[in-house]
């Protein structure tokens, strides 16, 4: 079951990590036990020479640029007990698995950890963002939601992978700000070494005011590598596909009345990517479904006719934890733990803003 803990206002960001960690010690240190892309990967890599600058530069770029999120990670690993290296490794694992030998990538855990698809829509009959959250195996159960208070009087709700700022995945804020994410796959030579991190600018769209500061907080990040951000702004009823990537390009999708699938790759800002089977085939049979109803979009996240790489993902390596569906005209937020066809609704959540 998907616990949910409420955290803060805290004294500062570090007291807050502090509190998220002790609150999920148990699953963080489970978690980073059993993920074989930090255990196999990403641990071997840090003991090297060539690891230094990167995982160094890094840390001093994201903590240069947002201090106050860098002391809420070190407050989660203080609290849940574990080494500070671990939480910086799995917070920048996408910023620091291009930089592997090819070897070291090529072992039993694959390094491609998520895989979301997401159908937003915009028409006078409905408003609505809905989104797998896919995951490496070693995420399932490692996962939890966080509803933190600021003492500003901001709060977020935010669904979290264990060890991580939130949110990698989905979120919403009392401004009546809301993001799905989907990674995309930059190739080598687009990405940037110690640049800011993906998961340092999802924190910040956590406190985003609008669509409007979401976007420049986006703009602003320069960002080490590529990532595509599914904005919605509950007040204005508008929800944008921003694909971004390094050097600072990104491209801006206003979502209509023709219902938009985004699985991960880059669909309208052209750069050099890697050809991802699994996200062709998705955005293939995606194609072929109805996406006119509710149902229909619920429906298509459910889908698994193709079995090699279904929509909807059962494993042995991916799953899809959940699905979120974010409705603007009901101003609500929906988790569904389970194929989304059923329709089981395990939380739902008022978005509504202040």
């Amino acid at each position: 079951m998907l616990e949910m803990f409420e955290v803060g206002p805290c004294r500062d960001a570090y007291q807050m990590g502090l509190l998220v960690g002790q609150r999920f010690a148990d699953r963080i240190r489970s978690r980073l036990a059993t993920d074989l892309i930090l255990q196999q990967q990403l641990l071997p890599f840090a003991q090297t020479p060539e690891s230094q600058s990167i995982i160094k530069t890094l840390s001093e770029t994201n903590k240069r640029k947002f201090p106050r999120y860098w002391d809420e990670l070190l407050g989660t690993a203080e609290g849940s007990g574990v080494p500070v290296l671990d939480i910086i490794l799995i917070n920048f694992r996408k910023e620091i698995l291009p930089f592997l030998s090819k070897a070291a990538t090529h072992s039993s855990a694959d390094g491609t950890s998520e895989d979301c698809s997401d159908v937003l829509v915009v028409s006078d009959s409905m408003a609505i963002a809905a989104h797998n959250e896919d995951a490496n195996v070693a995420i399932v159960g490692h996962t939890y939601l966080i509803r933190g208070s600021l003492s500003n009087g901001l709060s977020f709700t935010a669904y979290t992978y264990a060890g991580e700022l939130p949110s990698c995945a989905f979120g919403f804020n009392n401004h009546g700000l809301a993001f799905t994410l989907n990674s995309v796959p930059l190739s080598e030579d687009e990405i940037v070494a110690g640049g800011i991190g993906r998961n340092f600018i999802s924190r910040d769209l956590l406190e985003a005011t609008n669509i409007d500061d979401a976007l420049r907080r986006i703009r602003s990040a320069e960002a080490s590598v590529g990532h595509s951000y599914n904005l919605i702004d509950i007040k204005a009823r508008r929800i944008l596909n921003v694909e971004t990537a390094s050097r600072n390009r990104v491209s801006v999708q206003e979502i209509g009345a023709t219902p938009f699938f985004h699985a991960n790759m880059y669909l309208h800002l052209q750069v050099q990517q890697v050809q991802d089977q699994n996200s062709i085939r998705r955005q293939k049979r995606a194609a072929q479904l109805q996406k006119q109803s509710k149902d229909d979009l619920l429906s298509l996240l459910g889908d698994s006719e193709d079995a090699e790489y279904p929509i909807y993902m059962t494993g042995p390596t991916l799953y899809t934890l959940c699905t979120a569906v974010l409705d603007l005209d009901k101003q609500a937020l929906s988790i569904i733990e389970g194929n989304p066809k059923k329709g089981e609704i395990s939380h739902i959540f008022s978005m509504s803003f202040k």
